[in-house]
């Protein structure tokens, strides 16, 4: 489970121009300026500039010095327009540092009060009064957000976030107001709702729970595990981020069997669960979330896994709607190496959970599977009730048979939802291109391959996708990027 991150766009006048005036002098403070230093301080050994004092000598070189670092600086500084949410608080651009004290990030508990105040009610071209959005933190630091500079969707799930998870924050009644005027007005249309988007967020990660889950600051493992906070729970499981040892970040997966279980179901779920903790246990693939321990405390059955930060595909869908195949491809390719890696194991090792929201997009854009569907393959046992995302289930995997061509099923489904936004229609073939017009004949034949009802129908291996990609990816246009990703999956397969 990876977390929650959103990011909102925001660059004032002063920055934009500044990026300007620093990109087109960037030959002077990157190679004459330079260039004249070296020039300087070869001549100081000359006859010709023996004479010169040493104080004056000295200023040259650090004036000189000065300008290209001052000029990266200013660059860096002027480049960076993000403000980073996530559940932990708010990462602000550099050029802020000012209004912050030197503290770009604040912590949600931080926030002490957000206030709106409204110069014009005539709206600018991104459909908002003239105004600003003020957030004040505890140590008395103020940071103003010009409302100009944001869009509706920008600013509505700025926002929710406040709300959300902003607890010790006061808010005025007027920003209330207006919140709720944002929400109405992008609910229900087609234009696309950030507050919807979390309350579906909110909605997948914590749903209904037939246990009560671990609280933060829980300790496993006679202290060896801390409970950090809850990233999702529902129905018989539950996944935290943990601190091991006071030190490391993992996340905690937890599984529950009622106590009014057949306890003949139960043993051979516990027996099924530890076997398949061992076999995770051994991988060592660097696309691949580690899976370090399985233990059992207090009837709960535990497994700790790393800690990926990024955002899940999920996620970054909902955010920015279908990618395209140029982008969706090597991200294929990907996870069909991963398969084929976990399917070549002795023996071979089922993923059984293949999602969108099980697969993460490390900075470097190149995805990890995390989470492996074990514990839902163990409550599953204990209960006899099947546990997963019916969408990408295979029609063998309903009937309680998967295989490692369930896995390639579910595969073709994540990658119908990549390219279209939509979860695929559950127990039948799909075909993206039905909803997305850009794809070509030859991907979608691909993705319906994959999905086919029957095992004999789909490729036979992991190994035969990764060849079957290739095909498809050579006869579509592709950016030297792309091609960049591709031999590296070559080298690393």
């Amino acid at each position: 489970m990876a977390e929650f991150e959103l990011v909102v766009n925001y660059r004032p006048k002063a920055a934009r121009y500044g990026l300007v005036v620093m990109t087109t002098t960037m030959i002077v403070w990157s190679v004459i300026i330079p260039f004249c230093l070296g020039l300087f301080i070869s001549q100081l050994f000359t006859a010709q500039y023996s004479n010169v004092s040493a104080w004056l000598a000295i200023g040259v070189i650090a004036v000189l010095s000065a300008i290209p670092v001052s000029a990266i600086f200013l660059s860096a500084i002027c480049e960076d327009d993000c403000i980073l949410i996530s559940k932990e608080g708010v990462a602000f651009p550099l050029f802020m540092f000012g209004n912050l004290g030197i503290r770009r990030d604040r912590l949600w508990s931080e926030l002490t009060g957000c206030d709106l105040l409204i110069s014009s009610k005539t709206e600018n071209k991104n459909g908002l009064p003239d105004g600003k959005l003020t957030l004040r933190f505890n140590d008395a630091e103020a940071v103003p957000l010009s409302l100009k500079l944001l869009d509706k969707s920008n600013l509505e799930q700025f926002l929710l976030a406040v709300e959300v998870w902003g607890k010790n924050c006061k808010r005025e009644p007027t920003l209330i107001e207006f919140q709720n005027g944002i929400q109405n007005s992008t609910r229900g249309v087609e234009q696309f709702s950030y507050t919807q988007m979390w309350e579906e967020e909110l909605s997948r990660r914590f749903s209904a729970t037939s246990f009560v889950p671990l609280e933060p600051g829980k300790k496993l493992q006679y202290g060896r595990l801390n409970v950090v906070r809850q990233l999702a729970f529902g129905g018989l499981s539950a996944i935290y981020l943990a601190q091991l040892n006071e030190k490391d970040l993992v996340v905690l997966k937890e599984a529950v069997v009622p106590p009014n279980s057949d306890e003949n179901s139960k043993a051979k779920a516990v027996e099924l669960f530890q076997r398949e903790a061992q076999l995770l246990i051994k991988l060592d693939n660097s696309n691949v979330a580690r899976v370090y321990d399985h233990f059992q405390e207090e009837g709960r059955n535990y497994l700790t896994l790393e800690y990926i930060k990024g955002q899940d595909l999920r996620q970054l869908v909902k955010q920015h709607g279908p990618q395209s195949p140029e982008v969706v491809l090597p991200w294929f390719r990907r996870m069909a190496e991963i398969l084929n890696y976990l399917h070549t194991q002795q023996p071979p090792i089922i993923h059984r959970d293949l999602t969108p929201d099980n697969i993460v997009r490390r900075e470097d854009n190149d995805v990890v599977l995390i989470d492996f569907g074990a514990a839902n393959e163990f409550v599953g046992t204990a209960t006899g009730t099947l546990v997963g995302k019916q969408a990408y289930i295979s029609p063998e995997q309903l009937r309680g048979k998967a295989t490692t061509s369930s896995d390639i099923y579910a595969l073709g489904g994540t990658v119908h939802f990549l390219l279209t936004g939509k979860d695929p229609e559950a127990l039948s073939a799909s075909h993206p291109k039905e909803l997305n017009a850009e794809i070509s004949d030859e991907l979608d034949h691909l993705v319906s391959f994959c999905t086919e009802m029957e095992t004999c129908d789909r490729p036979s291996s992991a190994h035969e996708l990764v060849t079957l990609i290739d095909r498809v990816w050579q006869a579509s246009p592709k950016s030297d990027g792309e091609k960049a990703v591709l031999v590296a999956g070559e080298a690393s397969s």
